[in-house]
């Protein structure tokens, strides 16, 4: 079996030379990359050409449409049986191909997907980012843990599907949390998705707690309009974030206005994921950062999703619920 892997890129030239230096290291050579370049101001043409003829590569040049009609224009030229999705910030282990051409041929699927860890070199901010994403205490394990409160839905920092799969659902919509909205169409077409748990990348995530408020923002505003595509797939998990904030908010003005051991309560669960990353991580710096790691991942979230509850569902403005349905038909 060939892969195509299937990389969107906007100016991130450091990010793909560690993507293609890990790729020029597998153990096998089983896959070709697709590299669509997104309208970037700055082109990584000239690191891709110093990794040309250590493995297959398509590299592409076209103008800023945003990332899922970049991973489309790639799969309309890829080669391959079988599709890959990357981010451009992840770094793929040496013998990742050789172990989806074993686990695959062990367990054929017509989707999987993987999880994400943190590599040795990424900056302890980054760790602790990434254990906030991924830590049951924080996230239910919704992200390819093996124990989780959601049912499995690949994402496209680590995910495959198999051609006849593009063949039969289309491509990505332009929205956010495009991948669960692929994932969902591609369960609900009857093609069988799983999870390879052993099948991860490392993935460096966003660098900064300002920009990762940012992202895990739009991703709580983009679980009402999955909500609005899909009437039901919103799961009680997806509500923890939200009772976090209002939680908060309440133990926090109950401590001020009747008792302080109100506050004890987000203490202790404070103090859980401290204890939790500290064993997870061996690393008391780590521990330590993932305690505002995880405050920020559960409040942007839960303000986000909050923020778009009240807007397009209470107050129904913005975009409605018609014109959800008319990109769920791809209008």
């Amino acid at each position: 079996m060939k892969f195509s892997i299937i990389v969107p890129v906007y100016n991130r030239i450091d990010e793909v030379a560690d993507l293609l230096e890990s790729l020029s290291r597998q153990t096998v050579n089983n896959f070709e990359l697709v590299l669509v370049e997104d309208g970037s101001t700055q082109p990584c043409k000239d690191v891709v050409k110093l990794y040309e003829g250590k493995f297959p590569i398509q590299y592409y040049y076209k103008e800023n449409e945003g990332r899922s009609i970049a991973r489309n224009y790639g799969m309309e030229r890829a080669e391959g049986d079988y599709f890959i999705f990357f981010d451009s910030d992840c770094v793929v282990p040496e013998d990742y191909f050789e172990k989806l051409q074993a686990q695959y041929e062990a367990m054929p699927v017509d989707c999987f997907g993987g999880p994400d860890a943190a590599h040795d070199s990424f900056s302890t901010t980054q760790k602790a980012i990434n254990y906030s994403m991924t830590s049951f205490l924080t996230t239910g394990g919704i992200r390819g843990g093996k124990i989780s409160l959601e049912k499995f839905t690949p994402r496209t920092f680590n995910m495959g599907f198999a051609r006849k799969v593009y063949e039969s659902v289309g491509g990505f919509r332009e929205m956010f949390s495009e991948d669960i909205d692929m994932s969902t169409r591609i369960r609900n077409a009857g093609f069988s998705i799983s999870l390879y748990p052993d099948q991860y990348v490392y993935h460096k995530r966003r660098v900064d707690f300002k920009k990762f408020f940012r992202q895990v923002y739009v991703f709580g505003m983009s679980r009402i309009t999955l909500k609005l595509l899909y009437p039901g797939s919103m799961k009680a998990v997806h509500f923890l974030p939200a009772m976090f904030v209002l939680g908060s908010i309440a133990l926090i003005l109950l401590s001020i206005f009747v008792s302080p051991y109100w506050i004890l309560p987000l203490v202790a669960y404070l103090l859980a994921i401290f204890i939790a990353a500290l064993f997870a991580t061996k690393s008391f710096v780590i521990a330590l950062k993932a305690v505002p790691a995880s405050i920020i991942q559960l409040s942007g979230y839960g303000l986000g999703f909050i923020k778009a509850y009240v807007t397009k569902i209470i107050l129904r403005r913005g975009r409605n619920v018609e014109e959800e349905i008319l990109i769920r038909k791809g209008k």
